[in-house]
């Protein structure tokens, strides 16, 4: 399941969530947030999956650029080869060579370039995703805790250590 749709799922049990009265805090179903906090420990691995595929894309990509400039460095000597007959014609074939050369990787660069745009938005995006995704948590456990100390008899919160967060 989706992440997001999890964090959905998160949102709407609090918000079908009954409040106590005169307070902001509410009566969360322990087993469906337990559970739904659950799918989402085996669901960030899964983005974490994601994010290692796009890194293998973008070296795959990277490998193709380096291929192509290869087979095109390639042509260029082959067609070098081919006119070393006159001073002219070698000359003009290296001139061609080195032009062929620079534009190849020129090319390789500006995919590179673009790749590494794209992972970097991409794990951005991921990381901003998992930063929320803990911020819910954090708010989930803390609004449980809270609402944990309010239940418990006075006596009984002078033996309970306190959290500080």
């Amino acid at each position: 399941m989706d992440i997001l749709q999890l964090i959905d799922r998160l949102e709407e049990l609090f918000n079908e969530s009954k409040n106590f009265p005169f307070t902001k805090n509410v009566m969360v179903d322990e087993d469906r947030m337990l559970d739904i906090i659950d799918q989402m420990r085996i669901a960030i691995p899964e983005e974490v999956k994601k994010a290692q595929q796009l890194l293998g894309q973008r070296d795959r990509v990277l490998a193709q650029a380096q291929e192509e400039a290869n087979r095109t460095l390639e042509i260029a000597r082959q067609k070098a080869d081919q006119l070393v007959g006159k001073d002219m014609v070698i000359l003009e074939a290296q001139r061609r060579a080195e032009q062929i050369l620079v534009q190849a990787r020129a090319e390789a660069d500006t995919i590179r370039a673009g790749a590494d745009d794209y992972v970097i938005d991409s794990l951005t995006q991921l990381q901003a995703e998992l930063e929320q995704i803990a911020n819910q948590v954090n708010n989930g456990i803390r609004a449980v805790r809270d609402d944990q100390a309010r239940r418990m008899p006075a006596s009984s919160t002078v033996s309970q250590p306190v959290d500080k967060e």
